[in-house]
C-alpha cells in the first residue's frame, strides 16, 4: 500500500523517503508565474518575493498530476492512501475525492481536517498501520476518527 500527500504536509523529503511517501509538490503563482514548492522555488525565493510585494496565490496540484502519481503507484500497490490539505483550507481534498471515485476503492482520500505538524502526525501513523497489516478502508477510517481529537 502506498501513501500520497503533497508538500503542504512539510513532510522533510528525506522522512518521506524513509517511510515510502510519495509527495505531490503543490503549486503557486508569483506574479502569474507558476511553480512548485520545492521544486523551482524554495522558501528563500518564496519570503524574497513576498518582501518585494510580488503578487502571491496559491492553488492545488493538477488532476493530471495527481492521476499520473496514482497510475504510476498501482502498477507496484493494491491500493493508495492519499493524504491531502485539509479540505477546509483547499480544494485539493475535494479534487482527490472526485478522482477516487474512478479507481474502484483502490485510491483511499483521508480528509481528516489536518495541516502541518498533525499532518506529518497522520502519514506517520498511517506508515504505523500499513507495517500493522491495516487494509486501505480501516487505516482511512481509523484516520477520519482520529482527525478531530489531534492537537498542535
Amino acid at each position: 500500500m502506498a501513501i500520497v500527500t503533497d508538500t503542504n504536509a512539510g513532510l522533510d523529503p528525506k522522512e518521506a523517503e524513509k517511510l515510502g511517501v510519495k509527495v505531490i509538490p503543490m503549486p503557486f503563482m508569483v506574479n502569474g508565474e507558476t511553480h512548485y514548492e520545492g521544486i523551482d522555488f524554495g522558501p528563500q525565493e518564496f519570503y524574497k518575493a513576498l518582501e518585494e510585494n510580488a503578487n502571491v496565490s496559491t492553488s492545488q496540484p493538477k488532476p493530471a498530476d495527481v492521476l499520473d502519481t496514482w497510475d504510476a503507484l498501482l502498477k507496484d500497490y493494491e491500493s493508495i492512501i492519499h493524504i491531502p490539505m485539509s479540505s477546509g483550507l483547499s480544494g485539493s481534498c475535494a479534487t482527490a475525492t472526485m478522482l477516487a471515485a474512478d479507481y474502484d476503492g483502490r485510491v483511499q482520500v483521508v480528509d481528516n481536517h489536518r495541516i502541518s505538524v498533525t499532518m506529518i502526525a497522520c502519514i506517520r501513523d498511517a506508515a504505523k498501520m500499513i507495517e500493522d497489516g491495516m487494509s486501505a478502508e480501516e487505516i482511512k477510517a481509523r484516520l477520519l476518527k482520529e482527525g478531530p481529537e489531534s492537537q498542535i
